[in-house]
């Protein structure tokens, strides 16, 4: 778990609650737009402004000021609807001329790299890069027409969904009231998503056209909605926001989840057992309480019950590697030896289905040289400064690896694999 990060840096956070909610959100969306939604990635920015962005590799990106802006699922929803109309129409691929012009390492740090909020490892920042706040968006500024357009996309997206297009409009009159509170160079969101009252003009004369073809609201995500914003709120803000918000006279799920959070982040780890006990009570076999009572007994250096609550959580989500890693941080914290193992086993999985797994990469490095296999330890390190674009260091790790792997094994390969790859950036 981390502290949040109150700089001008800002830094991707992971969460498996938070990204399956997210996912479960947009699923339809991707369906509509006809895309495959294993090759459409969700990333989660700390970041309180109220902004999303979409990026080449059909990558979205939503602040957390912006799910905690959102009043309903179906708000969030309409703005990956009109952020996937951006990736539908191209609008990608015609800023190309300007992300040339950016920093590209600063980017690929900025999309590539990764901090985990919940069941990562030992609390530590594994990224915190900015890339100068993405060249101040200046790349991801898009034209009316492309506004226009991406609005009509998502509205066709969420009617062919079966959803309400309200969500949209509420959102848009939303951003716009604080526009008239704020200058709009304060609100990035204002500047890369421009002309609010025209927009919202243009979507209500659109709507009044077409119909809003209601099948749902969205309202069955409501209480997923609300543990998600709550866990951010936990994260994200000070502990007397959180008690003013959700006080301990309020005993709801969400309640308890932001300040089993943010107890935990003010160190009051005996306080955040208790709420996160609480919780488990009435749902023993919630995988996302049981991996946050794991990261709360890793923190209060309770490691074999730690190991206990994660391992119930990844048996019930074996394919979620942010749980599997998890467990492997606290078999590492073990110092067992053979649980070390049991750790590397975990870790491999996990980065067999997400291998942009900053932190799984620095674990597992830590697990290997602790093993004693530190051409195995180097090679993980490699591939760990590959994700953060931090190409000095992969190509360090990666020569360390090859000298001391066997050649032509399938770590000698992959690490040549990552030599050759710096070489060919380096050159273009």
């Amino acid at each position: 778990m981390l502290t949040p990060n109150h700089s001008n840096a800002q830094v991707l956070v992971r969460d498996a609650e938070i990204e399956h909610i997210s996912r479960q959100i947009a699923a339809p969306l991707f369906e509509a737009a006809n895309l495959d939604g294993n090759f459409v990635e969700i990333h989660l920015v700390l970041d309180n402004q109220i902004n999303a962005f979409v990026a080449k590799g059909q990558r979205i990106f939503l602040n957390t000021g912006l799910i905690l802006a959102a009043n309903t699922p179906l708000q969030l929803m309409s703005v990956i609807a009109h952020e996937l109309g951006h990736i539908e129409s191209g609008h990608i691929a015609r800023t190309q001329e300007a992300l040339r012009a950016a920093n590209a390492q600063a980017i690929a740090a900025f999309i590539l790299g990764a901090a985990v909020i919940a069941g990562g490892g030992d609390g530590g920042p594994a990224v915190i890069l900015g890339g100068q706040q993405l060249a101040k968006r200046s790349i991801l500024k898009y034209s009316r027409t492309q506004e226009t357009a991406a609005d009509l996309a998502a509205i066709r997206l969420l009617q062919n969904s079966g959803y309400s297009t309200r969500g949209l409009i509420e959102f848009l009159e939303l951003i716009n009231s604080q526009e008239l509170l704020m200058k709009p160079e304060k609100n990035p969101y204002l500047n890369t998503h421009p002309n609010f009252p025209e927009r919202i003009s243009n979507l209500l004369n659109s709507t009044k056209e077409s119909g809003d073809k209601t099948v749902s609201d969205l309202s069955d995500m409501n209480e997923a909605f609300s543990r998600m914003q709550a866990k951010i709120f936990g994260f994200v803000k000070s502990s007397s926001q959180v008690l003013r918000k959700y006080p301990e006279s309020n005993t709801s799920i969400a309640a308890r989840y932001a300040r089993t959070v943010s107890y935990y982040n003010e160190g009051r780890l005996k306080d955040s057992l208790a709420e996160i006990n609480s919780l488990l009570l009435s749902s023993p076999e919630d995988p996302y309480f049981l991996e946050l009572q794991g990261q709360i007994l890793l923190g209060y250096g309770k490691i074999s019950e730690s190991i206990i609550a994660y391992q119930k959580a990844s048996d019930v989500l074996p394919n979620e590697p942010l749980m599997l890693g998890g467990l492997a941080a606290a078999q590492i914290a073990s110092e067992n030896p053979l649980l070390l193992k049991k750790a590397i086993a975990n870790l491999k999985v996990a980065l067999s289905r997400d291998q942009k797994y900053y932190e799984g990469w620095r674990q597992l490095a830590v697990a290997e040289g602790r093993l004693g296999n530190i051409g195995l330890s180097a090679l993980a390190s490699a591939e760990q400064h590959m994700i953060s674009a931090e190409y000095a260091n992969a190509l360090r790790f990666s020569k360390q690896a090859t000298r001391l792997l066997p050649r032509g094994s399938p770590g000698w390969i992959r690490a040549q694999d990552i030599e050759n790859t710096i070489m060919i950036l380096r050159t273009n």
